[in-house]
């Protein structure tokens, strides 16, 4: 399968780009961390007006109607900024657990414009909900069981990643709906959160070789320097193919969307952590400083990477699909 973006995704990538290149993300995210959400619902505002909120809530309820490709093109996007909030969940998660149902009449349209922000847990993969003291819809999945949630239970939990804050939910009333392809559609999501964050990080990186002087001559100079670059390149232009198709299999409800979402997951999991890890090797100690916005990226692709499934899982759902045989263990533990 094959996937190349229509000169409208590229129009509105390159607009999303320049909104998230003049905002200052990195400091709304150190904000968000602290527990200002000020800047970053400011900047959630701004989202919405360009349409990111709206992407998959249907056009009846004030949405645009779109699908999981230009769902894939904005979060990659909001990766590569390392935008902070529970976009996954309020973004492509909630619109479609509640797309044609009484309580979506009511929520839709709000998520679509900005006016809330939702989160969700999705048990077993996704224990806790992100942010649920700022969303204002809260939801819990389990098996085909939707609940809403009136209150944000136990936390905030910590992450490995100071801008996630996560929240043990409480029970809650049983919406009569199903769960559908939300948890692909998430994990979706986080697929191309992690190729931006890797792109992000292997361009900061190649930046930082260009600068950065040793024995007189630039670092990206070194041989060394540029296999360890070259290979970043390589797998993130490789990953970013499985990941675009994935989102054409989900956006045609075709019956292998499932095992291709899955295998997209694993190779831009795999992208992203060897991105990250070159990225430290290649800005040496610096990287490591709190200060350095490298640190931003390092921390999201590690808790993204342990989040909507484990690698294990995702492996397996593809080993399973492609053979037919399932082993009977559970889907692992984030």
């Amino acid at each position: 399968m094959r996937f190349a973006p229509s000169n409208e995704h590229t129009a509105f990538a390159a607009s999303l780009g320049e909104l998230l290149r003049g905002s200052d993300v990195p400091g709304i995210a150190r904000a968000w961390a602290e527990g200002d959400h000020g800047p970053g619902l400011a900047l959630w505002h701004r989202l919405a007006e360009l349409g990111v909120t709206a992407l998959l809530v249907p056009e009846d309820a004030g949405g645009l109607g779109a699908d999981a490709v230009d769902l894939a093109i904005a979060f990659e996007v909001l990766g590569y900024h390392a935008v902070p909030g529970p976009l996954v969940e309020s973004a492509a998660v909630v619109p479609v657990l509640l797309a044609g149902s009484a309580a979506g009449q009511g929520w839709l349209p709000r998520l679509a414009a900005g006016e809330s922000l939702a989160t969700v847990a999705v048990h077993p993969h996704v224990p806790h909900a992100l942010d649920a003291d700022v969303a204002a819809l809260r939801l819990s999945v389990t098996g085909d069981e939707v609940r809403v949630c009136t209150g944000t239970g136990t936390g905030p939990l910590r992450s490995v990643d100071p801008a996630r804050r996560l929240f043990a939910l409480p029970p809650g009333e049983l919406l009569p709906i199903g769960c559908g392809a939300a948890f692909d559609h998430g994990v979706l999501a986080v697929s191309s959160q992690l190729i931006g964050a890797a792109q992000r990080v292997l361009d900061d990186s190649v930046a930082h070789a260009a600068r950065r002087t040793q024995y007189g001559r630039e670092i990206g100079r070194f041989q060394a320097v540029k296999h360890l670059l070259a290979d970043v390149a390589v797998a993130v232009e490789l990953a970013r193919p499985l990941v675009r198709g994935a989102a054409v299999a989900l956006a045609g409800a075709a019956p292998e969307a499932a095992r291709d979402v899955s295998a997209a997951r694993v190779a831009a999991a795999d992208a992203a952590h060897l991105a990250v890890r070159t990225g430290l090797q290649v800005h040496g100690a610096v990287g490591y400083t709190r200060e350095h916005d490298l640190g931003l990226w390092l921390t999201k692709v590690r808790a993204l990477i342990g989040g909507w499934g484990t690698g294990s899982f995702h492996r397996r759902r593809v080993r399973e699909a492609l053979t037919g045989a399932a082993d009977g263990s559970g889907g692992g533990r984030t």
